[in-house]
This record gives C-alpha cells, sequence and structure tokens, in this order.
C-alpha cells in the first residue's frame, strides 16, 4: 500500500523502507495510549502533559509508517516534521490537520528549546488531536495489519 509520495520521500533519503512488523506496531500504539494517559493526569505539569501528547501523536504516526514498511531516518534533521507530513499519505489525515499538528509540533520545540510555557487551550488541543488520531488508527491500522499478515 505504499504511495508515490513515500516512496519519493525514501528516493530522497528522508525514509527508509523496513520490513512490517507488527509487534513493533503495536508496542508504538501501546506507547501512543500509555502516553496519551499521561497526558490527561491533572498532578503533571502542562508542559508534560503536552509532552505525552505531543508524543502519542509522533508515536501514532510512526506506527502508521512502519504500516506502510517506512520509517523516517532519526539522523536527519526534520525527522518529526517529516513523520506528522507522511500522515496525509499513511493514514489519510487531511493537510488542514497535518498542518495543525505542525504547529504542535513547532509549540513543542518553543517548549523544549526556548523555555515557552504550554497554555491550556495548546495543551488541550494537543490532547484532542491524540486521541482523534488515536480513533483513526485503531480504524486504519487494524485493517493494514491484517493485510500484511
Amino acid at each position: 500500500m505504499p504511495s508515490d509520495a513515500l516512496e519519493n520521500l525514501a528516493s530522497i533519503g528522508l525514509l527508509d523502507q523496513v520490513p512490517f512488523s507488527r509487534d513493533l506496531m503495536n508496542k508504538m500504539l501501546t506507547t501512543a495510549q500509555l502516553r496519551l494517559a499521561d497526558s490527561r493526569r491533572l498532578e503533571n505539569s502542562l508542559e508534560t502533559r503536552f509532552d505525552c501528547a505531543y508524543t502519542a501523536i509522533r508515536a501514532i504516526a510512526d506506527a502508521a509508517l512502519l504500516a506502510n514498511s517506512y520509517r523516517t531516518l532519526t539522523s536527519k534533521p526534520g525527522h518529526h516534521q517529516t513523520t506528522l507530513q507522511c500522515l496525509a499519505h499513511t493514514l489519510g489525515v487531511e493537510i488542514q490537520v497535518v498542518r495543525i499538528l505542525d504547529g504542535l509540533r513547532k509549540q513543542r520545540n518553543l517548549s523544549d528549546y526556548n523555555g515557552e510555557l504550554i497554555t491550556d487551550q495548546a495543551l488541550n488541543e494537543c490532547i484532542q488531536q491524540a486521541l482523534q488520531l488515536q480513533e483513526l488508527a485503531k480504524r486504519k491500522l487494524t485493517t493494514t495489519s491484517d493485510q500484511n499478515s
């Protein structure tokens, strides 16, 4: 099911083709589920909660790439951005949503690298996006993993 876009990204060295592994994909989805649960724990700081929700988004995006037999090259700058942009091809996420997710990535960078504080609004958006992406992944990746068996 690899798309031309994913093949093109592989040809320019942003993605690496890998064998599909249901076990690894399920581990990624479990990581997303655990991080999403942590993002909703009120005793955690807004920054920790945001980081957990963002990590859930990224884990789902990584699982979706793996379902298509790809992964990003973490040695290349911008691999988080590439992973999120691939959601349009791996899970059929609308471009407007990919832009929102990329904005959350930028907010995460500002928090991690510049000490910017996370707002309630940014946290709520990140959690909501993670929840929606998790539901989409449950529907689409179950089918994909069954086809790859």
